[in-house]
């Protein structure tokens, strides 16, 4: 058999330390994680690619979200004619029924599991200071926001969850933390002051994109949360707000949206330092719900447009990451 070793020296080489990491040029070929690589300028075939779900049952937009492409949870929301207390759970095909909600409501926040899962806030203007948790069959009470607000984004776990913004002027800043049991302030977000922004990782390393003022035009802001104060990220491609999204804060995704004239389908995904493109939504509803990771994101629900029925459909992501590469073949320390 010829080893790696032999023939090494044979073809064009590049020195490559992760296939996120780099940009090889079109025929470098390299070697790692016993398989070897080659560099292609085709990029297009490595973006991040959106195929239809099982539709939800009831159909909704500003619901909540929690957990993962293969067993996600999402709740509440508003039908077109009002606020919606249905739960259901996303097994990675099709939903099913779990436990209503305790307080129908629309445009709050949600994060955690499908067993372990956190509603907050919800509603336009001042909003509510609800709380309740998921245990994966019914939701119960938690400890009350310290602000009432709607439009609100959140990240993290059931016990230890971050939510921020909102869309009343005296909480388009807040962020708030939970501990399982009770909301502690957090550091504000730095200027703007936003609703409808998307919000994804954890209490520790969260990430808050996109969003509007109360008083101005969509932002394509990204801000950088360590458990304490906001910092800057790099900003989105895109403006916009009321858009889907997951992940980490350095590995997060954001889809759809609304750019303050239209509805548009665009993908970006974050590497922890700036956004690039990946695949387009198949339809263009805003006030999506969204969870999962950047490589295997969920969306659900929207509205089509203003005043709309709203939509079923269930999109799942698949995304290799970033960077121009393929697999030639699988080895396991030689050809």
């Amino acid at each position: 058999m010829t080893n790696y070793t032999d023939v090494r020296y044979k073809i064009p080489t590049v020195s490559f330390s992760g296939a996120t990491e780099a940009s090889p040029a079109e025929g470098n070929i390299w070697y790692q994680s016993g398989k070897f690589h080659f560099g292609s300028s085709e990029t297009t075939l490595y973006v991040g690619v959106w195929s239809s779900g099982g539709n939800i049952s009831t159909g909704r937009w500003s619901m909540g979200c929690a957990g993962t492409q293969t067993s996600g949870l999402c709740f509440a929301g508003y039908t077109g004619s009002g606020n919606s207390n249905v739960t259901e759970e996303y097994n990675g095909t099709a939903w099913s029924g779990g436990g209503n909600v305790g307080t129908s409501q629309y445009a709050l926040g949600g994060c955690g599991t499908q067993t372990a899962g956190l509603k907050m806030g919800g509603a336009y203007g001042q909003g509510t200071n609800v709380t309740e948790e998921y245990n994966g069959s019914s939701w119960s009470g938690g400890g009350n926001l310290g602000t009432s607000r709607g439009y609100l984004s959140a990240a993290g776990t059931q016990s230890s969850a971050l939510c921020m913004g909102g869309y009343y002027t005296a909480t388009a800043r807040k962020t708030e933390e939970y501990n399982g049991s009770s909301w502690s302030a957090g550091g504000d977000l730095a200027s703007p002051g936003r609703y409808g922004s998307t919000g994804c990782g954890t209490q520790s390393a969260g990430l808050c994109m996109g969003g509007r003022p109360e008083e101005g035009d969509v932002v394509n802001v990204t801000e950088e949360y360590d458990g304490s104060s906001w910092s800057s990220g790099g900003n989105t491609l895109t403006a916009r707000t009321s858009g889907a999204g997951g992940g980490t804060q350095s590995a997060a995704w954001i889809g759809g949206g609304f750019d303050g004239s239209s509805n548009f389908h665009s993908t970006e995904e974050y590497n922890g330092t700036a956004w690039s493109a990946g695949g387009n939504t198949l339809t263009r509803p805003r006030y999506r719900g969204g969870t999962g990771t950047q490589a295997a994101g969920l969306i659900m629900g929207g509205e089509a447009s203003q005043a709309s029925t709203p939509v079923l459909l269930t999109e799942e992501y698949t995304s290799p990451g970033t960077g121009n590469y393929d697999e030639l073949f699988i080895a396991s320390g030689g050809l």
